[in-house]
């Protein structure tokens, strides 16, 4: 078969016909007709058959399917039947078609198969997860193993029986430093459809936070992704402090930094046109159903309204076909004695690597907002922040009101 439509098989036995020497190059299948069936000389019409020397019928090979403007397949039988009928051949055609049929014509036999060829593959949607513990999944465990928001979101991207095929690269604790120099080389050659990146926090939960360090490792992985014509997420996050709770002394900076991070992440979504997600807002921050015991990583519930969220979001832009993920959790939400048990476990851990990083340098900027708050001139600190913010979204280009820090 080639483009110019089906080409019948010849008999080994005989030369090929002058006026069709694509004949020399198939293979013969001979296909015995264990029916065979003579037209009566005086039909008509469509089972009138030219008569020729009895031969056993031969099959050819499917048709090219062509679009009926075209008139290829039309051509390609009335040609190529009248040809080989003319030599003494009794071809039989065989073609796709939506109703199964056997049928003779003046070009020879025609058999109609629904499903001859099979639908095209269609490659599994590719998406891969870049990030934090946010997005490796801490806080929904299954069967022993973080799950999470991304892999909710997964089984609601597509329909139709199409696969998503998900890669998760994002690991706790990671900062942008990581993001950028381990997780987006591979996403890159992974060539995902859909990617999120999602990271920040524990970048202001460091003494090396530098505002401006941040945005031009953002802006380079979201820059080299969008690049491919991948569809980016984005979310900006909760002000870490306040969702532990912590004093106004220890609060305000890391409220600071957390808003300077959010700023450039609405404004880099903005740029790359990513599907942005906001949950630094009241409604995520004060329903502690959302939350597990450790108060800074989502619970079942809250991974799942994230995953919906963004569903939701992905489907306005025709971009999620799937049915969206249930809000309601499978397992009970964390009790007091979760709480406990955490804070004797893993929470611990957690106080003891931060009293080693990050305890001294919050100590000191906790020692610099007493300070100032004692001497009235808190507005000092934010005006401080609000230059370095400046001046980072100047080195990335991106031109931001800051007096929306954090909006």
């Amino acid at each position: 078969m080639n483009g110019r439509g089906a080409r019948a098989l010849r008999d080994p036995a005989d030369p090929p016909h002058p006026a069709h020497p694509e004949a020399l190059t198939d293979r013969d299948v001979p296909y015995p007709d264990p029916h065979p069936r003579t037209a009566p000389a005086h039909a008509e019409g469509p089972t009138a058959r030219s008569a020729a020397p009895a031969r056993p019928p031969r099959i050819v090979r499917p048709a090219n399917v062509v679009t009926p403007a075209s008139c290829g397949l039309r051509t390609a039988l009335d040609r190529l039947g009248r040809g080989y009928l003319e030599a003494g051949h009794e071809p039989v055609l065989v073609v796709p078609g939506d109703v199964a049929s056997d049928q003779d014509t003046e070009q020879g036999r025609i058999i109609t198969l629904p499903g001859l060829l099979p639908a095209p593959a269609v490659p599994p949607l590719r998406f891969a997860v870049l990030g934090d513990s946010l997005s490796e999944g801490v806080g929904d465990a299954v069967d022993g193993a973080w799950r999470g928001w991304a892999a909710l979101l997964a089984e609601g991207l597509v329909g139709d029986g199409r696969t998503v095929d998900l890669r998760n690269l994002a690991v706790s604790g990671a900062r942008s430093e990581d993001v950028e120099e381990r997780q987006a080389p591979e996403a890159l050659a992974f060539r995902p459809d859909l990617a999120s990146v999602v990271v920040g926090v524990n970048d202001t939960l460091r003494r090396t936070f530098d505002i401006g360090r941040y945005a031009r490792r953002l802006d380079r992985v979201c820059h080299d992704l969008a690049g491919l014509g991948t569809v980016l997420l984005t979310a900006c996050l909760p002000d870490p402090g306040r969702m532990l709770g912590l004093p106004a002394p220890l609060a305000r900076p890391l409220a600071r930094r957390q808003r300077a991070v959010n700023t450039l992440v609405h404004a880099l979504s903005a740029r790359h046109d990513a599907v942005h997600l906001h949950l630094a807002g009241d409604t995520w921050t004060d329903d502690r159903s959302l939350w597990s015991a450790d108060r800074l990583h989502p619970g079942e519930r809250g991974h799942r309204a994230i995953a919906a969220r963004f569903h939701a979001l992905l489907a306005a832009r025709g971009l999620a076909h799937g049915t969206p993920p249930s809000p309601e959790p499978c397992q009970p939400p964390p009790t007091r004695a979760d709480t406990v048990r955490w804070l004797a476990t893993a929470g611990t851990g957690w106080v003891a690597r931060r009293c080693r990083d990050l305890l001294p340098q919050l100590l000191y900027l906790a020692a610099a907002e007493t300070r100032h708050w004692a001497d009235g001139t808190v507005a000092r600190l934010d005006r401080r922040a609000e230059h370095a913010l400046a001046a980072a979204l100047a080195a990335v280009a991106l031109d931001v009101p800051v007096a929306t820090m954090g909006e």
